[in-house]
């Protein structure tokens, strides 16, 4: 059996969040999630504080801007890249003074390199994924940014266990070749897995002795491919994971890696009884046929994806039920 980073019984929350009071917001997580917090994202503060533009600002020797169309790479640091290095180091900060005695796990969130690829630019206003050498010069400079970022985050909590959240909602449609071009009109050529997962790989390699989290919350997850590529944990949203298509999942399960289940919805929602929220966790395990006192070990509990696009009153009732959840399912296998 695997060793995770987490206690039994553990929940968390995906990454995004509402409002843009980044000291509130952390506060909430720390609160609701105290076994494993996370740094909380923003969106809502604008440019460079969305998913892309956020990790974008990490790049090395890669500047970006906004345009019309989206992220693009540009010639020189501008006005965009400032506001996502402001905005992150803002949260570092806040992060410091609030958590800085942090003592267990802690998760931080990035954008992985084929959502990425998919998402920015080039200069003539192509998606980079067209072009292979341009997607290996963004994933060799994502790859040295975020080891920056890790270290950054290591000496603000000292104390804590990182583990790196690498999201990449955009990867199935890169597998298949279902990204369109820029025109729309045509549809780019789908990415060998190999050469997915090595890229992947290199990635958490370069990020130093963390403990890997790969998020996608589409349809299709690459179990295989994520779990090859070393990541220790794959976070899905488990109402899309298909009932007739359990091996990849149950195959992650018995090579010991960890599962980050969605399982109370992202947005406002009449939650359920508790039960109700904890039997298709349950269900999925009893169908996989592993031994029921694996799952609070193996399974953190969390929102189907991001929280961004709910209510404050509901981010604290979906955490605090993804945490009653996951307490539930420990006490049970007691």
């Amino acid at each position: 059996m695997a060793s995770f980073p987490w206690t039994p019984g553990t929940a968390t929350g995906v990454g995004s969040y509402p409002g843009t009071d980044v000291a509130e917001a952390l506060r909430v997580v720390l609160g609701e999630c105290p076994e494993l917090p996370h740094l909380p994202e923003l969106p809502a503060r604008g440019v460079g504080a969305d998913l892309v533009g956020r990790t974008a600002g990490l790049l090395v020797d890669l500047p970006v801007r906004v345009e019309p169309s989206g992220w693009r790479f540009a010639d020189r640091p501008g006005r965009d890249t400032r506001r996502a290095l402001d905005h992150l180091a803002r949260d570092l900060d806040v992060l410091e003074e609030l958590a800085g005695g942090h003592d267990g796990p802690f998760k931080v969130q990035v954008c992985g390199p084929w959502t990425l690829a998919a998402a920015i630019e080039l200069r003539n206003g192509q998606r980079t994924l067209r072009d292979p050498g341009a997607v290996r010069d963004l994933a060799e400079s994502l790859a040295e940014g975020v080891a920056g970022h890790v270290a950054e985050v290591r000496r603000r909590l000292p104390r804590a266990t990182v583990l790196l959240q690498v999201d990449e909602p955009g990867l199935p449609a890169v597998l298949a070749g279902s990204v369109p071009t820029a025109s729309g009109l045509t549809r780019l050529r789908p990415v060998e897995a190999p050469v997915a997962q090595e890229t992947l790989r290199r990635l958490l390699e370069r990020a130093g002795d963390v403990f890997g989290v790969a998020h996608c919350c589409a349809r299709d997850v690459p179990f295989a491919l994520l779990r090859g590529a070393g990541f220790g944990a794959i976070s899905v949203d488990l109402s899309l994971v298909p009932e007739r298509d359990d091996d990849p999942v149950g195959e992650a399960i018995d090579a010991g890696v960890g599962l980050f289940l969605g399982a109370v919805p992202a947005t406002d929602a009449a939650l359920p009884p508790l039960a109700a929220t904890a039997r298709p966790v349950r269900e999925l395990w009893r169908r996989l046929g592993f031994p029921p006192a694996r799952l609070a070990e193996q399974v953190v509990v969390t929102p189907a994806c991001g929280l961004a696009g709910a209510s404050p009153r509901y981010v604290r009732d979906a955490l605090k039920r993804c945490r009653d959840t996951a307490r539930m399912l420990f006490e049970a296998a007691d």
